[in-house]
């Protein structure tokens, strides 16, 4: 029986099938990390709505934090997957070593500035007097457990560039499973409140992140960590790949800063009511892109691999095939969100008006998820062929554009309406970003096969 994936042979439908679903599993678990800890705080006694609100305004820093992971990961893994595309494996091990030895310092560096500056942060992401102590204690917590997060999300990249996407699958399952069980223990069996909601985050990715650490030094891998071929040059490389997505998720956090600053701003007295419906409108989203992102992420690998390879054909398939796999997924969800999201929002709150306004901001910003399937797609393909400047581009015109959509309707409409500045950007997004993809890909695959090796 096979352990892993042949990137370069296997058929391409079932690779990317195998590749993609449970890469896509893995990040949809890994959304119950963020998903539980509010649905379990919401539903604390007299203070619930308040406690989920400033857990909200937690959410664009620790969006931030991870980010540092998905920099050195994406960065790496893609270099992994092209050299190994290429036959040359000493080349990706050292990668791979550069990539733990960066992941270390950053986390290190990350967890020092963010305890100093947290307190500054959540006044500026839009933390109340009644909600700061909220979000000050989760936060720190948090914090403290930066390294176990950028470890367990960064080198779980590693794994799943080889072909082991289902161990991939496993690391977040460890973590989410611990997560859920964790989460009623310390909240209410122990009465921690928020803090046993972050608590209970931060045991759970230390347990993802040994299970990630044990399986890359052990011989099961073909590429594993060593402490050897450290370059400055290979980690400026990674960083140069990864930050095209690394700026994708972080500028998530100012998108998010700005709804919450909006909202308050703009909302009056139902400030915090707004900020705490987005929030919950926010984590149901990310049950749509982050198992996106997992479809997308999990296939680049086979990407990058054929994209070393220079097998032209096998890159083409790999993408279409990623697009099928989106379009079935983000159609299913848009008939989910018209029909049934009252269903999600008990789970956080009971409140007739929390309610009601989740459920209106669920559907509004579903609007357009079947084309943003478009931007994900092409987006993480010029990603996993190397062409990061135009991929960096791309996202950050979406993200631009949704920021000044978002300052500037509450001005002219009432402040729930800047929630259509979601749909509004995903769509033209959509139309640009394919629009490029269709002029650049075809140049781009010419380039790589008139290379010499």
């Amino acid at each position: 029986m096979k352990k892993t994936n042949d990137l370069g042979h296997d058929p391409i439908i079932p690779l990317v099938i195998k590749l993609a679903i449970p890469t896509m599993i893995a990040q949809f678990v890994n959304v119950l990390y963020a998903i539980v800890d509010r649905m379990y705080i919401g539903n604390i006694p007299d203070i619930g709505d308040v406690a989920l609100a400033g857990v909200g305004v937690c959410s664009p820093i620790i969006t931030l934090l991870t980010s540092f992971g998905t920099l050195v990961g994406i960065g790496g893994s893609v270099l992994v997957s092209m050299r190994l595309g290429e036959k040359k494996k000493k080349k990706a091990e050292e990668i791979l070593s550069n990539c733990f030895l960066l992941l270390t310092i950053l986390s290190v560096l990350l967890t020092i500035l963010f305890l100093l500056l947290k307190g500054k942060l959540l006044v500026w992401f839009g933390a109340s007097d009644v909600t700061f102590p909220y979000a000050n204690t989760y936060l720190t917590i948090y914090t403290a457990g930066t390294f176990f997060a950028l470890m367990a999300l960064g080198m779980n990249y590693f794994i799943i560039c080889q072909g082991y996407s289902t161990i991939g699958m496993f690391t977040v399952l460890i973590g989410a499973i611990s997560n859920i069980i964790l989460d009623s223990v310390f909240i209410f069996g122990f009465k921690l409140g928020v803090a046993g909601g972050a608590l209970a985050t931060v045991i759970s990715q230390l347990a993802s992140c040994l299970f990630v650490l044990a399986f890359l030094f052990s011989q099961k891998p073909q590429v594993r960590i060593t402490f050897s071929g450290y370059s400055t040059k290979i980690m400026i490389r990674v960083l140069k790949i990864g930050f095209s997505p690394f700026v994708i998720l972080a500028t998530d956090s100012v998108l998010i800063i700005a709804l919450n600053t909006v909202l308050q701003r703009y909302g009056g007295s139902d400030g915090d009511m707004l900020i705490a419906s987005a929030t919950i409108v926010q984590s149901y989203m990310t049950l749509i892109t982050s198992p996106m992102l997992g479809i997308t992420s999990g296939s680049q690998p086979l990407l990058s691999f054929n994209y070393g390879a220079k097998s032209k054909e096998r890159v083409k398939k790999g993408i279409q095939t990623m697009l099928t796999i989106c379009f079935l997924f983000t159609s299913i969800m848009f008939l989910l969100s018209r029909f049934f999201p009252q269903y999600f929002v008990l789970l956080f709150t009971s409140d007739p008006a929390y309610k009601e306004l989740s459920i209106w901001g669920i559907q509004v910003f579903t609007l357009s998820i079947i084309p943003l399937s478009l931007q994900y797609v092409f987006v993480d393909g010029l990603t996993a062929l190397g062409a990061t400047q135009i991929s960096l581009a791309l996202s950050l015109a979406r993200k631009t554009l949704y920021l000044l959509l978002t300052i500037t309707i509450p001005i002219v409409f009432m402040a729930r309406f800047a929630f259509y500045a979601e749909p509004i950007s995903d769509l033209i997004a959509a139309i640009t970003s394919t629009t490029v993809f269709l002029l650049f890909f075809k140049k781009h695959m010419a380039r790589r096969m008139a290379e010499l090796d």
